[in-house]
C-alpha cells in the first residue's frame, strides 16, 4: 500500500480568528488559497497571504517560501472579492444571512405578537386571490391558506420564520407568484413535488433561506419565468434547469457555485442572469451562442474577469446587444447612470 504524501498544518490568521489548514507539504500557495476559499468565503484572487513579512506567490511551493508545519500565515482579503454573503469573520455563523435574519426576527418578536389568521382574512384571500403574510412572525404557513385552493394567485410569505413548504401547496393550482424570501427553509423541508404541480407558476423567490442545492425537480417548472434564489448556500445546479425553457430572469447571486451546467445554453428566452459573489471560474460554452436574448449579465465578485469573459465564444454578439440596451436607456434617461457596466471585474483587481 502506498503511503499518503506528508502534510503540514498551517495556522492562517484572518478576521480575528485562527484557521488550522492541513495541506500537502509539497503544495503551492495557489493550492492553499483554494482550500481557504470555503473556509473564509474569499475568492482565491482576492486573497493575499503573508508569512514572515513576505507575500506568498501563487506559483511558488510553500516549502520554497519557508512555510512549514505550524507556520503562521496572515490572510488579507481584497474588498468585494468574496462569494456567498461575504467573508466569514470571528463573530459570523456559517451564513451571514442567517445572522441578519435572526436579528430581524428577534426585533419583530419584541415589537408585536404572532399574527393570528381570522376567518374574514381567509375570505378576503379567496376574493382577491392574494395571500399577503409577509412580516407576520409565522413559523408555518397557516392551514387556512391551503384551504383557499385554486382561488389564490399570489402567495407572499416573505420575512417570517417559516421552515417548511409542504406538498399541500399543490392545492393552490392557480398560483403564478410565490414569494418566500427571508425564511428558514432548507433542502429537506420544501416540497418540490408540490411546486411542480403548479402549472401556472411564473415567479418563484427563495432568497435568503437555507438552501444548499436546487433539485432535479426544478426542471418540472416549465412555465417559470423568474427564479430568484440569491443569498443561500447553493453549491450545485442540476442539468434539468435547462428544461425551464420559459425562464427570462435568474438570480443566483451570493451562493457557493463554482460552475454552471452546460444545460444553461438551453434557456433560449433568458434575458437577465445575476451570478455575482460566487466561486465561478468559467461559463457554459454555449451560453452566449444559444441564449440570444441575454442582455444583462452580472459576474462581479467571481473568478471570471472581463478579460476571461471576452474569450467566451459568442461574446461579441452579446456585447453588442447589451450596449444597444444601454444606449436606449441613455436616450430615454431610464434606469441608467450613464456608466456602462462591463459585467465582471477587471483583471487589475487581482493585483
Amino acid at each position: 500500500m502506498e503511503s499518503s504524501p506528508p502534510t503540514i498544518t498551517v495556522q492562517v490568521k484572518f478576521a480575528g480568528r485562527t484557521i488550522p489548514v492541513e495541506v500537502p507539504a509539497a503544495a503551492t500557495t495557489a493550492e492553499l488559497k483554494r482550500l481557504l476559499q470555503p473556509l473564509t468565503n474569499v475568492l482565491p484572487r482576492g486573497q493575499r497571504l503573508v508569512c514572515k513579512g513576505k507575500v506568498l506567490q501563487d506559483a511558488a511551493s510553500l516549502s520554497s517560501m519557508q512555510v512549514v508545519d505550524g507556520s503562521k500565515v496572515m490572510l488579507i482579503a481584497s474588498q468585494g472579492l468574496h462569494q456567498g454573503d461575504g467573508p466569514i469573520t470571528k463573530n459570523s455563523s456559517s451564513s451571514a444571512t442567517s445572522v441578519t435574519r435572526a436579528s430581524k426576527v428577534k426585533e419583530r418578536q419584541t415589537q408585536k405578537p404572532e399574527a393570528v389568521v381570522g376567518k374574514s382574512r381567509a375570505e378576503r384571500w379567496k376574493l382577491t386571490g392574494v395571500v399577503a403574510l409577509h412580516d407576520c412572525d409565522l413559523k408555518a404557513v397557516p392551514e387556512e391558506v391551503w384551504d383557499c385552493g385554486p382561488s389564490v394567485r399570489i402567495l407572499d410569505a416573505s420575512n417570517n420564520c417559516i421552515k417548511e413548504i409542504p406538498h399541500k401547496i399543490a392545492a393552490l393550482k392557480s398560483l403564478n407568484k410565490v414569494l418566500l424570501t427571508a425564511n428558514d427553509i432548507d433542502d429537506e423541508n420544501i416540497s418540490w413535488e408540490g411546486l411542480s404541480c403548479l402549472q401556472k407558476l411564473l415567479n418563484l423567490s427563495l432568497s435568503q433561506n437555507r438552501l444548499d442545492n436546487l433539485p432535479i425537480e426544478i426542471g418540472s417548472l416549465k412555465h417559470l419565468q423568474i427564479l430568484i434564489a440569491n443569498n443561500n448556500r447553493i453549491a450545485t445546479l442540476p442539468s434539468s434547469i435547462g428544461d425551464c425553457e420559459s425562464l427570462t430572469e435568474v438570480d443566483l447571486s451570493s451562493n457557493l457555485l463554482t460552475e454552471l451546467p452546460e444545460a444553461f445554453g438551453k434557456l433560449y428566452n433568458l434575458k437577465v442572469l445575476h451570478l455575482r459573489n460566487n466561486g465561478l471560474t468559467s461559463l457554459p460554452s454555449t451560453l452566449f451562442k444559444k441564449c440570444m436574448q441575454l442582455i444583462t449579465l452580472d459576474l462581479h465578485g467571481t473568478e471570471i474577469t472581463n478579460d476571461i469573459l471576452r474569450q467566451v465564444e459568442g461574446w461579441e454578439e452579446f456585447d453588442e446587444r447589451r450596449r444597444q440596451k444601454h444606449q436606449k436607456q441613455l436616450d430615454f434617461r431610464v434606469g441608467s447612470s450613464g456608466v456602462f457596466d462591463e459585467g465582471a471585474d477587471d483583471d487589475n483587481r487581482r493585483r
